[in-house]
């Protein structure tokens, strides 16, 4: 006979998700009252009980009626008696086998039965032999909000243990798992990502094949951030496309969340078979734009580029990765490799006293650029400010002693005036490197306080430009591909791609990792520099950028403790 308080409980709940319970528990005892025990969902009783972890008794009859018990698969706890309490369940998790009191005893009974060649058991022996236990995880509670009684709610926790004879264990139908899986979804902007799979193994005790959607609300993504977590060939990259495509579908009316992603293998951005020979940009053509390092002849695209004059610090630091790469790494090479040049930002912050050797190294990159043959705006470089008492722009302004006897040595010839574009920078330096080369004891090369003229890394670097042997800037020629002189307008292209909802991928195939590395630091701060401003100017107006990050592991410095960084 239902009592008060159950029709009470019933009609404070109608219209929760949490009634799929209600419906499922009267099934289970009516079909329990009908012993019709094959068709129950009931699995076992709790044996111990914590916080945290939960074993469960069960036996193979259970097991089979559900079709099995997989690892991984989830499982709902009920207390016998509910009492007056709303209805509720605690979700738990199958984490593996846990052995039994009895363990013991089985295993002798199955080495005695082995041994006598396993002969047909005896109805009290199998009965004994088909019980076993689980191990499972407590992940949390599923309960009417108390707040809003029509709304289901779910907790990370438990809000109480009792003994453990208090509780029966199921295995959850159809509809509870639709609970347990998107009840708590939010119903706006939701968009189905696929279906229910508790384990990788593909075949199911009962035969069936999961029909449980799994979906996601938009909502859930926008502004946070998210990882995606799970072994090779898993489906990871796919679940984070289906994010991109649901964000997509969703916000085609508003275009209120632009999308960056850093592309790495090229599948968002080109056709493949293993996405049916679609892709994000080819699915949305009109919603994305593709920044590619190297042009695909079947995918519409923009160049994307670095400006190796301007980013002299990160861009020699390129330039090595792929001379490693290329296996072009002889003495002068790697010496040249491992130079460190400052950025042209910093030295703008630097004391008059202190820009003129920075000044010279930059300009001496600068010459090996230019002797390799990348182009230049030379005019958009005498902006970068550049000066200080002696060095300035394309001129290293030597001493007058040295280019004296320099020019006399190499070329017997008066110094000419001062360099003002990049090809007299690279003559000047030539001859620079050649009389250092075969005069090293000149005092010429000495400062007037008496300091060497030249540094290891100043050494390093006018080698490369003019080696005794060998090709010097030549070898870079083929990395002329990932530049361009105007590189740089990209950035804020991209940015009002964002700003109208757009999904901007950057194809990075075939990069290394430190020109990943370059574009997603630069990009990342970019956009991140951009929200913040719209944020504390209150113009933000509900718009969201959405970052993606593939092999992110890749990218991101491991173990750093440093919490200022912009992917922190």
């Amino acid at each position: 006979m239902t009592s008060l308080a159950s029709l009470v409980n019933h009609s404070t709940t109608q219209g929760n998700p949490i009634e799929a319970l209600r419906i499922f528990l009267d099934r289970e005892e009516n079909m329990e009252k009908a012993k019709q025990i094959n068709s129950m969902r009931f699995v076992g009783y709790v044996l111990d009980l914590g916080y945290d972890s939960a074993k469960i008794i069960t036996s193979d009859p259970y097991k089979l009626a559900v079709g099995g018990i997989p690892r991984g698969s989830f499982l709902i706890m009920t207390p016998i008696s509910a009492g007056n309490v709303p209805p509720h369940f605690t979700l738990l998790r199958v984490t593996g086998v846990s052995p039994t009191p009895l363990s013991n005893q089985v295993q002798q009974t199955y080495f005695e039965l082995h041994k006598k060649s396993m002969p047909e058991l005896d109805r009290w022996t199998q009965s004994e032999l088909q019980w076993g236990a689980l191990d499972c995880d407590v992940l949390g509670m599923f309960y009417a909000d108390p707040t809003n009684m029509q709304r289901l709610a779910f907790s990370g926790d438990v809000n109480n243990v009792v003994s453990a004879h208090r509780y029966k264990v199921f295995a959850p139908d159809e509809a509870l798992l639709k609970v347990i899986v998107n009840g708590t979804v939010k119903v706006e902007q939701q968009f189905q990502i696929g279906k229910l799979r508790t384990m990788e193994c593909g075949l199911s005790s009962s035969g069936g094949i999961s029909n449980i959607p799994v979906n996601i609300s938009i909502l859930d993504f926008r502004g946070c951030r998210t990882a995606m977590f799970g072994k090779t060939r898993l489906g990871k990259s796919n679940v984070v496309k289906l994010i991109a495509q649901g964000i997509l579908e969703s916000t085609k009316s508003d275009n209120s969340i632009g999308q960056l992603i850093f592309d790495i293998n090229g599948e968002y951005a080109n056709d493949n078979p293993q996405d049916g020979n679609k892709s994000i940009r080819s699915a949305y053509e009109s919603r994305c734009e593709v920044y590619a390092l190297t042009k695909r002849p079947a995918t519409p695209s923009k160049p994307l580029r670095l400006n190796f004059y301007e980013k002299p610090e990160s861009c020699i630091e390129i330039i090595a990765s792929m001379l490693e790469q290329d296996n072009k790494m002889s003495n002068y090479v790697r010496s040249f490799a491992n130079v460190k040049l400052p950025s042209i930002e910093s030295i703008a912050t630097m004391g008059p006293d202190e820009k003129t050797r920075p000044i010279r190294k930059i300009q001496m990159y600068w010459a090996i650029l230019k002797k390799a043959g990348f182009q230049a705006d030379e005019s958009r470089l005498r902006t970068k400010g550049l000066t200080s008492r002696n060095a300035k722009n394309f001129d290293p302004h030597f001493n007058s002693s040295l280019r004296t006897a320099a020019y006399k040595a190499v070329r017997n010839s008066a110094p000419p005036g001062e360099t003002q574009s990049l090809d007299a920078l690279v003559s000047e330096l030539e001859v620079i490197a050649q009389f250092r080369r075969e005069n090293a004891n000149d005092p010429s090369l000495q400062s007037s306080s008496g300091k060497a003229m030249f540094d290891a890394d100043d050494a390093a670097l006018l080698e490369f430009l003019s080696p005794a042997s060998g090709s010097g800037p030549t070898i870079l020629r083929g990395y002329m591909a990932y530049h361009a002189s105007d590189a740089g307008d990209f950035i804020a292209d991209i940015l009002t791609l964002l700003d109208a909802g757009k999904t901007v991928i950057l194809d990075l195939g075939n990069a290394t990792d430190q020109i990943r590395r370059y574009f997603a630091d630069m990009l990342s701060k970019a956009v991140f520099g951009h929200q913040e401003r719209k944020f504390v100017g209150n113009n933000l107006a509900g718009h969201f950028v959405q970052l993606y990050f593939e092999e992110a592991h890749n990218l991101f410095p491991p173990q750093s403790k440093d919490l200022t960084g912009v992917y922190a």
